[in-house]
């Protein structure tokens, strides 16, 4: 051993540089107001250091002089074997001191395999080859050591410093707990479907939002430890420490979010109520996991990786891929369930979301490694898309085969009216996508909706190339709701309320688009249409209800017989044969109702032009022939009444202090 220490001289001159300058660099590390900064650059020096810390292989330089260093080494390493305190918690200047005694392992083993490999001695017979083979293996065997030591580091660090996430913050939640009144196409109200979330809750974030999941001080040190690791071939066990703690971490932000855990078989068999409060948590979420979370985590495999190449973003997919593909397969649940109309908006809401989240996905995600991610969002957003469109046919098809067999109560709309139009009029918040949506279809030639054959397309219907797909579709709903309605109103035995309640929905219809940014997409064509045909309802059902007592004001059948006078009886009768009718019209239709205040005034005004004029004309001709008895109502006190009907409240003139 003699010749070892002679060996050791030679080495000190440099040697003493190194160490003044790593005395330098622990010296201002430990002082305890420096920035992240100025800390990460001290670190990144020390390990620079201990990398040149042993010169590079003389040829002069023996077995003897690597086993005096390969002792120190030991030495450092062995003396925290017995130690249960984490190595970073006595502070940087031993935290520099192990990384450079770990590093010199490495170094060692590597010199050792030179050795061999350059001089090929140590599978020869000569008196050193048992030598040389033990301290290869101690070499071996304390860098062991020093890896699983700071592979327990590592972890430690990434625990004990890890930072809480707390999305209350987001300005992009929207409230999961808002509820909505739950309809279908068989349980009908003004706005029993769900509606589409707030838009602006769903815009996209205005810039990157990134946070500290794991205290930023320690990042210099956590990246120190890793570049040590792969560059002594213990890559794959931080690969694996560091995934698994990252899974934990990615697990319990999902949990925060209340994201949990449901096979395809689970979200099949939810109740819609729950289901619904599923979709908006997972919308709330998705926005969070993927723009906050999941590009935090990519940078913080950066900040720890990034030296080391790809490998930063095979441990980022590597931690991530079971938690983003568990909010996939909850959306993909949804595109293959049963195609409900009420569940279309939320349907909606998932695919634009997930539409709008794919380029920060694909950025995420690059490359080959990340394929199978952006390949299976993209399938899914194909899926959803494709379960949109069929929810619309299926839309279209319950509209077309409700059936009911007892009639609306005095000739109202009917609540499947009101839940078709403002079914329409909620869709058009989603214009743009199902504009896009019906295009790609119809461009592969199978399209989304067509005008039933008797449906009489206006000139803006039959000009494609001006006419949106959407609005094609809109139109046929509209085509499909008015045949049900035809069908509904066979239920009233009353020609006349059949004609007031086909008047007051096909109205209700015109109204609902007129009002709203349904008018452009219908077009005036349309809205021309519909006026008409519930202007020619109102005269059917004028008609229908004061035709026949009308025509008892003509004066055929008054005369006396062979005699050019009038006969006072039959003009009596006359009289009260309309005060009769009148009366039970009176009776009957105050029960019946025109919701709409400006239609149910024009309709009075309209029967009351006809009615009151034609009364008063009746008993003006013949008031030399009737006496005053015989005057039960006058012309007033029968307009009047007329303003009694069509109010959805039962009246008699029989006692008049019901009126």
């Amino acid at each position: 051993m003699a010749d070892c220490k002679s060996a050791v001289p030679e080495l000190e001159g440099e040697e003493d540089l190194i160490a003044a300058a790593k005395s330098i660099a622990r010296a201002l590390g430990s002082k305890k107001n420096l920035t992240d900064e100025a800390r990460k650059i001290l670190v990144d020096l020390g390990t620079q250091l201990s990398s040149i810390a042993i010169p590079e292989e003389r040829k002069d330089e023996g077995i003897c002089e690597i086993e005096s260093l390969l002792d120190a080494v030991q030495e450092k390493v062995m003396s925290w074997e017995s130690d249960q305190s984490m190595i970073w918690d006595a502070g940087l200047d031993e935290a520099f001191e192990y990384l450079n005694a770990a590093d010199k392992a490495r170094k060692l083993t590597e010199r050792l395999e030179s050795l061999c490999l350059s001089k090929g001695d140590c599978d020869d017979d000569g008196g050193g080859h048992d030598e040389k083979r033990e301290l290869q293996r101690r070499a071996y065997d304390v860098l062991q050591m020093a890896m699983d030591r700071l592979d327990e580091e590592f972890r430690y660090m990434l625990v004990q410093n890890r930072q809480p996430f707390e999305p209350e913050h987001m300005s992009f939640r929207s409230s999961e707990d808002e509820t909505l009144d739950e309809g279908s196409i068989n349980s009908y109200g003004d706005d029993s479907f769900e509606s589409p979330l707030n838009r602006d809750s769903l815009s996209r974030v205005s810039e990157e939002f990134l946070v500290d999941l794991v205290h930023p001080h320690v990042l210099p040190e956590l990246r120190s430890i890793a570049n040590l690791m792969f560059n002594s071939k213990y890559d794959r066990e931080c690969v694996q420490t560091y995934t698994s703690l990252r899974k934990d971490a990615l697990d319990e932000c999902l949990f925060i979010l209340e994201m949990e855990k449901l096979s395809i078989d689970d979200v099949l068999r939810m109740e819609w109520t729950n289901l619904n409060s599923k979709i908006r948590r997972w919308i709330w979420a998705m926005k969070i996991f993927v723009r906050v979370y999941l590009a935090s985590e990519k940078w913080l495999c950066d900040q720890i990786f990034g030296e080391l190449g790809p490998i930063s973003l095979v441990c980022f997919i590597e931690s991530s891929k079971t938690s983003i593909l568990q909010l996939l397969n909850f959306s993909e649940a949804m595109s293959i369930g049963p195609q409900q109309p009420e569940k279309l908006f939320r349907i909606l809401d998932m695919y634009e979301v997930l539409g709008d989240l794919i380029p920060d996905i694909e950025a995420l995600y690059m490359g080959e490694a990340g394929s199978s991610i952006t390949a299976e969002c993209h399938q899914v957003f194909s899926r959803l898309g494709n379960c949109v469109r069929a929810t619309c046919i299926e839309f279209q098809n319950a509209i077309l085969s409700n059936h009911s067999n007892n009639p609306i109560s005095g000739g109202g709309i009917h609540p499947l009216t009101r839940y078709v139009m403002n079914y329409i009029r909620t869709l058009t918040d989603y214009s743009e996508t199902l504009n896009l949506l019906f295009k790609d279809h119809d461009d592969e030639g199978d399209h989304i909706a067509l005008l039933s054959p008797d449906a009489s397309p206006t000139t803006e219907e039959e000009d494609k190339s001006r006419v949106s797909p959407m609005a094609r579709y809109f139109v046929s709903l509209a085509v499909v709701l008015e045949r049900n309605l035809d069908a509904k109103c066979k239920l009233y035995k009353e020609i006349s309320l059949q004609h007031l309640f086909l008047m007051n929905n096909i109205h209700y219809m015109a109204q609902k688009v007129k009002g709203s940014e349904l008018n452009a997409i219908f077009g005036s064509e349309w809205i021309k249409k519909c006026n008409g045909k519930f202007q020619h309802h109102a005269m059917d059902y004028q008609r229908a209800t004061w035709g026949s007592i009308l025509s008892l004001f003509k004066d055929e059948g008054i005369q006396n017989p062979g005699l050019n006078s009038i006969s006072k009886i039959r003009l009596k009768e006359r009289f009260r044969s309309f005060y009769l009718a009148f009366e039970e019209i009176y009776r009957t239709q105050t029960a019946w109702i025109v919701p709409d205040i400006e239609l149910r005034e024009d309709l009075r005004i309209s029967t009351s032009l006809q009615v009151i004029q034609a009364y008063r004309t009746f008993a003006g001709r013949h008031s030399t022939h009737i006496n005053d008895k015989s005057i039960k109502y006058s012309a007033d006190d029968l307009e009047n009444f007329l303003l009694d009907l069509f109010e959805g409240s039962p009246k008699s003139l029989q006692n008049p202090g019901r009126r």
